[in-house]
């Protein structure tokens, strides 16, 4: 129980709290949408917007994080719906722009190497108090609009003509969810960094979907796998002296490996002669 004395190990518990299940929440869609590459899209323009951030003299480069993530995501279903290009090309154009500009802002940056660093491959343990803040507010924020239009959204994963036909506001509830997503994203991205944060949506999400019936019992799931995985990974880290980014990454592998060992050992009994 040494480590729950540590200020820096309580902010780090606090911050698994509220985001991993959050990302796992979030998970279930982009999984089941088939948007693990557009995840991947907006979290590597974030190194965009931390170079642009430093380079513009922010402290905390938040606030342009946020915004250069929101803006490509925005870009993304933008181009999809006004060109002829084909979504995965959409992103591939806009990851690669993004990243080039993030490197070419970097090369002309000193003394902020160490910051990068973290942004790249997280540090739960530098996390602040005012980035505990961020993290309770967009828990309830974005737990609560999904939850208020679940059924919606629900409906536009499994079918989306039918939620047109249905008088289901899809453009808006598109647009929210992208939204939605890439705050949660750029708010994560210090749990994980920019390299690994979309594994905490996809990796939890998929786990439950070995074990689930519905898009309810994998909602429920996810958001179990994703917590345990976040405040394990946690643990493990500090007992081992590691960085937690990776080894909550690989406790969510292992997390998912036995679900999926476990689902296939559910349908063989299910399919034994009684």
């Amino acid at each position: 129980m040494g480590m729950l004395t540590e200020p820096f190990m309580q902010r780090a518990f606090l911050a698994a709290l509220f985001l991993a299940p959050l990302c796992s929440l979030l998970g279930v869609f982009v999984t089941a949408r088939r948007m693990a590459f557009f995840s991947d899209t907006v979290s590597h323009a974030a190194l965009a917007g931390v170079a642009l951030g430093f380079w513009l003299g922010f402290s905390n480069p938040t606030l342009p994080l946020i915004l250069v993530s929101s803006l490509i995501a925005v870009a993304v279903y933008w181009l999809k719906e006004n060109t002829e290009l084909l979504t995965d090309t959409i992103m591939a154009l806009l990851l690669s722009g993004s990243v080039a500009v993030g490197i070419i802002l970097l090369s002309v940056l000193k003394g902020y190497q160490g910051e990068i660093q973290r942004y790249l491959f997280g540090d739960i343990l530098a996390i602040g108090r005012s980035e505990i803040i961020l993290a309770v507010i967009l828990f309830f924020g974005v737990g609560t609009l999904l939850f208020t239009f679940l059924n919606g959204l629900s409906l536009i994963t499994v079918q989306e003509e039918l939620a047109r036909v249905s008088n289901v506001p899809v453009r808006l509830l598109n647009y929210g969810f992208v939204i939605m997503l890439t705050l949660t994203i750029t708010v994560t991205i210090r749990l994980l960094g920019i390299i690994l944060v979309t594994s905490l949506l996809v990796i939890p999400a998929a786990a439950a979907r070995s074990l689930s019936r519905n898009l309810r019992q994998q909602i429920v799931l996810s958001v179990i796998f994703g917590l345990v995985g976040g405040l394990a990974g946690i643990a493990i880290a500090y007992q081992i002296d590691v960085p937690p980014g990776p080894v909550i990454v690989l406790t969510c592998i292992a997390i998912f490996a036995a679900s999926l060992a476990a689902g296939r050992a559910l349908k063989t009994s299910h399919r034994a002669p009684v």
